[in-house]
């Protein structure tokens, strides 16, 4: 599929090389014609999928800290980006101004600006009618020709560069001309690009901000009328003379039939690749010079590995020689809020990126071997060595000067990778031996991407220490995020490894050549679960599942280690050459020697290396290889590679690797058999070529159909590509939530923000409010005006927003189906003819992605990171409460059901527009207006049967505002957080501890009786359980004036009494391993059959100490329709709600004043 910028290309030389006639420029009639077909329908995907959500989050942080807006925008087209944006920044646009040159574009533009009596402005609040130039913009001042009236003085909060930036040379003069028109208080305001296809080079100007879309398309019919207009429009002109004209259109729908790519979907369109970039940029855009007076350039052009960043070119590459230059690249980032790339091995994708400073540690490149007792205290190490290899380093610079020393460090399997490996993982063929490279780090030094101090991590031997390091406070978070997302967290200096002893290798190669994919599986099979079960730790087995001379090969290489002197002249025999015969060859070699060995480098396609060939390249993690369904897809997958040279590389992993516990360090994926590696291959002199895309397009393909079957993902290759997103999701396991809070911590001006990315934690506890109810039963409606609540709210300042969650499988249905995705988004009747094939589609996506519903969840939070309080529409999750808390457990989540009559919901459907709701779903799948047929209850229920928005005002005072109140704030301070109790490796909550503190149960209590949303004057009884219960229930049993019922250990009642037995206690558990299960017991009778009863406690974990009580009141007659549940503090980590629901007694209404992570 060839790029807009290369079919420009072709048609631009196919005129030059046919026609003599004079060009002339396109009429603002075909420009027009031709802009319509680049954005209609996928071409619109690109606006929809990045350009409107980027800048919605780009711009959200400059419109929140201001009370109006002043907007130009250059080149917008027919319709204003702006117009586009949220309702809530959109309203904050008071001045608007437009260089629009195409006379048709402005008048279009004016008129969807200004408002009529049947058209509403997208721009509601400006202050004067919109000025719009009908000129280009030009690097002179202009702003008061054309038809405005503004004069040259006048400045902007924010200036666009809507579709691109062709025809402006050189392009950073525009850009720089742009920022001399921005305000100048101290904020500053921000000028932002959109360019389509093809890089911005802009001589040395530094961005604020970057992102990329490499997948946007464009769809264009494949008739000769509609390709005539789409050719001279991305041409830039048509011919003068008239024949002349008729033939090179032609020959131009030749041109686009050749290069543009077909798709069985869709066989009358062409398709074309249209990358997009965002580039933002303040008035600090041009403080390079004031960091390049201070530290080195690297001399030259910068050669790095990965193809992808050599198409990079950043805005300048320092080469710092001594720490304190680091430092001086930090203070100078930190001071102008701009991000920096750090370069180490150079295989990363994203140690260069477009416009920004790159840090090339290569100068940082010694490696220090300190043999046992000197001055490296307890390293742990089996050899008693430590090394210290500086970041500038390449794992074959370490591994032979360490084997030199007979000793080696349990590096990958390349000799050319840098620190980026080691502290991302690091899989090599000592992996299942001795771990990862991450796990074999026992210290480091680190410059601190939030202060620039240079800090001490862990074991560092003391003549490594740079003077005026210091060790930061939390030194184990800070170690311990090395271990596995290390670039994230601040630019390493230097790493401490600790050492084993120095082996010798013996090498074994086979080749299986397979008839068909049976075959195929049954060799995948056999080499699973005949071979690498069966090896010992000391070896390890890789596979290669590739194509050539026609015919698919099974290629494995076995890997075995000895610290022994190896005497013998043939191998010992092995379980694959019971299988298969004898190997083809076998190696007794060095650490050195052994990256020869590697079967892609000399024994595949002729060799790998040498620089003949580039690659692209992405892992996941996999289990049982040989089953049926990851086989098949293994071999489906070698089977539609784009080119000869693409392959699966299988590592062997388990043994040392998963004896490590997923959250001992920040590589989390430990569960996994092999890493598979999906390598797209293509010769080097086709780089930047289709071939090159189809090949990553393959890696991306093959990845996301393995993702579902995967463990885990590999985060040392992931970068800010979008296509990365699903990838990294998976690629820190359990850790994701801490890796955020440490990312929050220690990089909080995201200066290392091209690393791998890490899901946004939330700067405060978040309220999170699950908006559900079916189709039309006015969500969005409510959500929108529960927003302006929370907004308006006198005694905090708070930041809300409303959100869809099914926007996103929408968009996965219209990029599989072709549907409309902007009238999927906004079309009312639309959405209601997909009804079913967008449910059946999300089902279907649902079996394939069991998780594909707390990914999305997800994602939206962690895009809502600068809000207080987040209300999602679109849920489809059966009990989304109890479902989904367990992900985001240090905030609150609660469900409000909507609930219309049934002759509410029919007056709305029959009105287009009605309420607004833009989900195309039953929420849980059940009917929202019959609560009984539900299996649990929602947290809030909202009777919407009035018209107007004074009924949904009333409900969000009183029953959503306390959740935000400051008391509750009050509460949370006093629960002390107690760290490494009753265990190591717990951080304990003290709940009992509210009662000690200076009015604490006062509150507690107080907030108990307030928050309570049934009657209290309806209860009977309130019921708890020794011994936190029995604290906070007698206190509001006291306030309430109603009986408190005690649940105490068996035989500590008087009889007669009813029973049931109770497990231990979580936190009991966690204290002692002999904790036992015992019975509790309560009064008979003491509690009225029917009675309505309220069971308080102080804390829900894991549910089981609840569940035990409610058995006991069943025990007594007491049934789970007459029980609500109030505690002080809920765990929902534990999953105690999902327990609860699980077991019967969903419907139970459960309440909780205080919600926290951890124990």
């Amino acid at each position: 599929m060839a790029t807009l910028d290369s079919l420009k290309q072709a048609l631009r030389q196919k005129a030059k090389a046919t026609a003599s006639s004079p060009k002339q420029p396109l009429s603002d009639t075909q420009y027009s014609a031709g802009f319509d077909i680049l954005v209609r329908g996928s071409g619109w995907m690109t606006y929809q999928d990045f350009i409107i959500p980027q800048l919605s989050q780009l711009l959200a942080p400059l419109f929140n800290s201001r009370i109006h807006i002043s907007a130009l925008e250059i080149g917008p087209g027919p319709k204003s980006l702006l117009g586009y944006l949220p309702g809530r920044l959109r309203r904050k646009v008071r001045k608007y101004t437009a260089f629009e040159p195409n006379r048709l574009f402005a008048t279009r533009l004016e008129e969807w600006l200004c408002s009529t009596s049947e058209t509403e402005s997208p721009l509601l609040c400006l202050e004067n009618p919109p000025d719009i130039h009908r000129i280009p913009f030009v690097l002179q001042d202009n702003i008061g020709s054309g038809t405005g009236t503004s004069d040259d003085d006048e400045k902007y909060d924010i200036i666009l560069f809507c579709h691109s930036m062709y025809g402006m040379k050189p392009k950073h003069r525009f850009i720089e001309r742009a920022l001399e028109m921005l305000v100048e208080r101290p904020q500053g305001g921000m000028v932002a690009v959109f360019h389509r296809d093809g890089a911005l080079h802009l001589n040395g100007l530094v961005c604020h901000r970057t992102a990329s879309f490499p997948t946007g398309v464009v769809s264009v019919a494949n008739n000769d009328e509609v390709l005539d207009c789409f050719a001279s429009f991305v041409a830039g002109f048509t011919m003068q003379d008239v024949d002349v004209d008729k033939a090179i259109r032609v020959d131009w729908r030749k041109v686009c039939r050749a290069l543009g790519r077909r798709e069985e979907a869709h066989p009358d369109h062409l398709l074309f690749s249209s990358p997009n970039v965002m580039a933002a940029f303040t008035q600090h855009a041009t403080t390079l010079p004031e960091l390049t007076a201070q530290v080195p350039l690297v001399k030259g052009d910068k050669t790095v590995k990965n193809r992808e960043a050599r198409l990079h070119r950043p805005a300048s590459i320092i080469r710092p020689t001594e720490v304190r230059h680091v430092q001086q690249c930090v203070q100078w980032a930190l001071k102008h809020g701009v991000g920096l790339t750090v370069v180490g091995g150079g295989h990363s994708g994203h140690c260069l990126w477009p416009n920004v400073v790159s840090v090339d540690m290569g100068a940082f490149d010694q490696v220090h071997i300190l043999t046992a007792g000197k001055d490296g205290g307890d390293s742990g190490s089996d050899s008693g060595s430590l090394v210290v290899a500086e970041a500038g380093c390449k794992t074959g610079d370490i591994v032979r000067k360490t084997m030199a020393a007979g000793v080696t460090v349990p590096l990958g399997a390349r000799p050319s990778v840098g620190a980026g490996l080691w502290l991302q993982g690091g899989i090599g063929h000592l992996a299942r031996l001795h771990g990862l490279a991450c796990d074999a780090i026992v210290g480091a030094v680190i410059v601190s991407v939030d202060s620039s101090q240079v800090l001490c991590v862990g074991c560092v031997p003391s003549q490594h220490r740079p003077a005026g390091a210091v060790r930061p406070e939390n030194e184990s978070d800070l170690l311990w995020a090395m271990k596995g997302a290390g670039t994230n967290f601040g630019i390493v200096v230097s790493v401490t490894f600790k050492s084993y002893a120095a082996p010798t290798y013996l090498t074994r190669n086979w080749v299986v050549p397979l008839s068909d994919n049976l075959e195929a599986r049954l060799r995948l099979s056999d080499f699973d679960k005949l071979v690498t079960r069966k090896l010992h730790w000391n070896c390890s087995a890789d596979a290669y599942l590739y194509w050539d001379a026609g015919q698919l090969h099974l290629g494995v290489t076995m890997f075995e280690s000895f610290t022994t002197r190896l005497t013998f002249a043939t191998p010992t025999p092995t379980p694959v050459g019971g299988i298969w015969g004898l190997e083809v060859d076998f190696k007794a070699v060095d650490g050195v020697s052994l990256f020869e060995t590697e079967m892609y480098v000399s024994g595949m396609h002729g060799g790998h290396d040498g620089g003949k060939t580039s690659s692209f390249k992405r892992c996941l993690f996999l289990k049982r290889i040989g089953e049926a369904n990851v086989a098949d897809r293994l071999v489906a997958a070698v089977e539609t590679r784009p080119s000869p040279l693409c392959y699966l590389h299988l590592l062997q992993g388990g043994g040392a690797v998963g004896d490590v516990a997923a959250d001992a360090t920040a590589f989390g994926c430990r569960d996994w058999d092999f890493a598979c590696v999906i390598t797209g291959v293509w010769p080097r002199d086709q780089d930047g070529t289709e071939a090159t895309r189809s090949a990553v397009r393959w890696v991306y393909n093959v990845a996301g159909d393995l993702l579902s079957l995967s463990s885990g993902a590999y985060g040392a290759d992931l970068g800010p590509d979008p296509r990365d997103a699903a990838l990294a999701a998976k690629a820190f396991g359990p850790n994701r939530p801490r890796l955020a809070r440490l990312k929050h911590s220690l990089d909080p001006g995201n200066v290392l923000a091209y690393a791998c990315p890490l899901p946004k934690a939330p700067m405060e506890q978040k309220l999170i409010i699950l908006v559900t109810g079916e189709s039309c039963a006015g969500k969005d409606y409510c959500a929108d005006v529960w927003v302006s609540v929370f907004i308006r709210c006198t005694h905090r300042s708070l930041k809300a927003r409303a959100v869809s969650i099914s926007d996103a499988i929408k968009r996965e249905y219209a990029a599989a189906t072709g549907a409309d995705l902007s009238r999927l988004l906004w079309d009312r009747a639309y959405k209601e003819q997909h009804r079913p094939a967008l449910t059946t589609f999300f089902q279907g996506q649902v079996r394939q992605r069991p998780r594909l519903p707390e990914e999305h969840f997800l994602n939206v939070v962690y895009g809502a990171v600068d809000v207080d309080v987040l209300l999602i529409t679109g849920m489809r999750d059966e009990a989304p409460v109890a479902a989904l808390s367990h992900l985001v457990p240090d905030s609150r989540l609660l469900e409000v059901h909507v609930q219309p009559s049934e002759q509410t919901r029919r007056i709305r459907r029959g009105c287009h527009g009605g309420d607004g709701d833009g989900d195309d779903n039953k929420d849980s799948n059940n009917s929202g207006s019959n609560l009984t047929a539900l299996d649990y209850r929602p947290s809030l229920i909202f009777d919407n049967d009035t018209t107007g928005n004074e009924a949904a005002k009333r409900f969000a005072e009183h029953y959503l505002l306390p959740f935000v109140h400051e008391d509750l704030q009050r509460l949370a301070n006093m629960v002390r957080q107690v760290a490494e109790f009753p265990r190591p490796g717990i951080e304990f909550r003290h709940v009992l501890g509210i009662s000690q503190q200076p009015g604490g149960l006062a509150l507690c209590t107080s907030l108990l009786q307030s928050h309570f949303t049934g009657d209290w004057a309806k209860v009977d009884t309130v019921v708890c359980c020794e011994v936190g219960g029995f604290v906070y229930a007698s206190a509001l049993a006291s306030r309430v004036d109603l009986p408190l019922v005690l649940i105490r250990e068996a035989g500590k009642l008087p009889p007669p009494t009813v029973s049931v037995i109770k497990p231990p206690s979580h936190i009991s558990s966690l204290a002692s391993n002999n904790s036992k299960e015992k019975r509790i017991e309560m009064e008979r009778d003491v509690v009225p059959r029917g009675a309505s009863v309220v069971v308080v406690d102080d804390v829900l974990s894991t549910g089981e100490t609840l569940f035990a009580v409610l058995q006991l009141l069943d025990e007594a007659s007491i049934g789970a329709e007459d029980v609500s549940i109030m505690v002080v503090a809920e765990f929902s980590v534990h999953h105690g709600r999902e327990l609860l629901r699980q077991r019967g007694f969903g419907r139970i209404n459960i309440q909780s004043l205080l919600v926290f992570g951890g124990a």
